[in-house]
């Protein structure tokens, strides 16, 4: 029986041997990623268990990225920037982008990728459950908690279960108007938020493989709103063009066998695909945007590390380009190469950047915003009871702020044109008029 390519890589990994689901593996870790909710733990149980002055497995291997709140006043959430700081110095860490600095980045699963910390056939271990995103570099990839991040601080190592595969494959061509947020969020909603529990999300098909690596990078990203252990796009030209870009290290391409053994497959006619959102207070709580067309709204967000990608703000400005917006709108560039580009990327001789400041729009620091909440001086934090369409991943009670606010998620496509009308719009009443 063949195997996986999830499957592949973790063989690869451990020894060579064929592995099935359910094998339980020391799996040799390529890179650690944590950030500033999850760092000062992690390091506080390094240090605990293989003591004060121990070093870290590999110097190397482990990147850290503050992201989640850091344009703040929130002196807790300072404190976890000095103890970041003060680690990465202590252990002469080459991959530490200290905000604050020129060497300041912005959301972790983003600029893992622009650095070029994602490489096809690698494992990536990552103190936050967005890190699933990296797997559309074809690479094993997800999240883990502060303690096993923090034995692979001193042992490059971890002990992880093969989980089993479901294969979504989209064939045919996606319309001009869907965005790969219209295509996690129909997945999602036809499978449900535990209907991938510890399981791979194996992406195929012609109009998978047409798409750019940040709209990968979106259907990944949300491998974990479906209770996914990970995600994996194969790797092919597309993918070796950005990566070879952003880094010279060597990589392995891995692919999933003809005869490969899968939990699910699942065959979607692209073609077929309208835009579709999450109604409160759940990703799986689905709904096409025509069914939901003119409910009122109070604002709307395009960031995050699912929308705050250049060609996420590409989308948006699109539609927002000579218009005005009737609600509150914020702007969040994932990095601050998105953010650059912001001010490079022009539609019909604008800039993307101008095109938001005119329409009315809020622009905000690269980050990750009020896509987690946040202390209360958060940029685009929701207030009570209100009602907000947003590019990010969860819209559970409480995620972006108030517990009383609503939020439905979107494609940036969606939540522009929303923006303009102040209440929720299909975006091909812009697009094709």
């Amino acid at each position: 029986m063949g195997m996986t390519l999830t499957e592949k890589i973790l063989s690869a990994h451990s020894g060579g041997k064929a592995v099935k689901p359910g094998d339980n593996l020391w799996v040799d870790v390529d890179v650690l990623m944590t950030h500033d909710v999850c760092g000062p733990g992690t390091i506080g149980i390094f240090k605990k268990q293989f003591g004060e002055n121990a070093k870290v497995w590999d110097k190397e291997k482990l990147v850290i990225i503050p992201d989640h709140f850091i344009f703040t006043e929130d002196k807790h959430a300072n404190r976890n920037i000095d103890i970041l700081r003060a680690f990465a110095k202590e252990q002469d860490l080459p991959y530490y982008y200290d905000v604050g600095t020129e060497n300041y980045k912005g959301v972790c699963h983003l600029a893992l990728a622009q650095e070029g910390h994602n490489r096809p056939g690698e494992i990536l271990f990552g103190t936050d459950s967005h890190t699933c995103t990296s797997g559309a570099f074809g690479m094993f990839s997800t999240g883990i908690g502060n303690t096993d991040a923090a034995f692979i601080l001193g042992t490059g190592k971890l002990w992880v279960k093969v989980p089993e595969t479901m294969r979504f494959e989209f064939n045919g061509t996606f319309p001009p108007h869907i965005m790969a947020k219209d295509v996690i969020l129909q997945v999602i909603g036809d499978i449900g938020c535990d209907g991938a529990t510890y399981r791979a999300m194996e992406w195929a098909g012609d109009a998978i493989m047409q798409l750019s690596m940040e709209e990968r990078m979106t259907l990944c990203n949300m491998a974990i709103e479906a209770g996914g252990k990970n995600a994996v796009i194969q790797a092919d030209e597309t993918t070796e063009r950005y990566v070879k870009e952003r880094t010279d290290k060597p990589f392995t391409i891995y692919e999933s066998d003809p005869d490969a053994k899968y939990r699910l497959k699942k065959i979607y006619n692209a073609d077929e695909m309208e835009p579709v959102l999450a109604k409160p207070h759940s990703p799986d709580n689905r709904a096409t945007v025509s069914e939901c067309k003119g409910e009122k709204l109070d604002r709307a967000y395009v960031g995050s590390c699912t929308g705050g990608k250049i060609t996420d703000f590409i989308a948006a400005a699109k539609i927002l380009k000579g218009k005005k917006v009737e609600i509150d709108t914020f702007i969040v560039p994932a990095t601050r190469e998105v953010e650059q580009d912001l001010s490079r990327e022009r539609i019909d001789g604008e800039t993307l950047m101008d095109i938001f400041i005119n329409a009315g729009a809020q622009i905000g620091e690269p980050s990750c915003a009020a896509c987690l909440g946040g202390p209360k001086d958060t940029f685009g934090r929701t207030s009570d009871h209100q009602r907000v369409i947003s590019t990010t991943n969860r819209n559970f009670p409480g995620r972006m702020g108030s517990k009383t606010s609503e939020v439905y998620l979107a494609s940036p496509y969606t939540a522009a044109a929303s923006a303009v009308t102040g209440c929720i719009t299909d975006p091909r009443d812009f697009l094709y008029n």
